[in-house]
């Protein structure tokens, strides 16, 4: 795969930062979901006189954010993944290899990113809001890593699996990589607020705690990061391969 023996995206060393930060991220993700700020948001939301959150049914946040927005966003998504494909299916004629490597990237999270937030979601044991006694519904509040007992029944609602139909566009990052960093870190942070945007449409709608959205934006970050990782690593192979069989030509 020519592309990815392409020169690397990010330095070993801001690869190495990243990963810290994200590390860090995780720990104060971790933080927020065990201070009561989720509780204090959603009880925000919630109409304690009539029990019920009065945007859940909201054209703005139902038919739209719910529905007309992630139709649009989805099918947005899969423009890279079919331009691969026939890029694939004509054996790298189509594209250069400077748009190959980053398409190729793009729609990794195009896939990639809504996968994984939606396999973790189906093992959560975590609540949504709505589920919850507190706010109408008939379970139990637990916080992330607290033990539930057994007959509690799974909540499959983190992370927030619909802020990855936009968290995807992170993946965007990589057309400003390695020639403009700065860009490319301005054009990942707007992505990511606008998955944070759509999934605060799914908070306001008593669907999801903002813990939720805040993990379902770090897998994002996470899985553009490792997808950088993988290419850099891929490269550094390859070199080593090329110089391998350069010093067999030599002896």
């Amino acid at each position: 795969m020519p592309a990815l023996m392409a020169d690397a995206l990010l330095s070993g060393k801001a690869l190495r930062r990243l990963a810290i930060a994200l590390v860090l991220a995780a720990l104060l993700i971790l933080l927020q979901g065990h201070s009561g700020l989720d509780l204090w948001l959603a009880d925000a939301m919630f109409d304690f006189q009539s029990h019920t959150f009065p945007w859940q049914h909201a054209w703005l946040t139902e038919r739209f954010g719910h529905g007309i927005l992630k139709v649009v966003l989805t099918a947005l998504g899969a423009l890279p993944v079919v331009v691969v494909l026939w890029d694939a299916l004509r054996r790298g004629r189509i594209l250069g290899p400077w748009w190959q490597l980053r398409l190729r990237l793009l729609a990794l999270c195009t896939v990639l990113i809504p996968l994984v937030v939606s396999l973790l979601k189906r093992a959560s044991h975590s609540h949504c809001p709505w589920d919850l006694a507190r706010y109408g519904g008939d379970q139990p509040y637990y916080r992330l890593l607290e033990q539930m007992p057994r007959w509690v029944e799974a909540g499959h609602c983190l992370p927030g699996g619909h802020a990855s139909s936009a968290l995807w566009l992170v993946g965007l990052a990589v057309f400003w990589l390695p020639h403009d960093v700065r860009r490319a870190a301005q054009v990942a942070g707007w992505a990511l607020a606008l998955g944070g945007l759509v999934g605060w449409m799914q908070q306001l709608r008593g669907a999801h705690f903002l813990s939720h959205t805040l993990w379902s934006i770090w897998i994002a970050a996470a899985i553009l990061l490792a997808l950088l990782a993988a290419q850099d690593a891929w490269r550094r192979a390859g070199v080593a391969r090329r110089a391998a069989a350069r010093q067999g030509v030599a002896n």
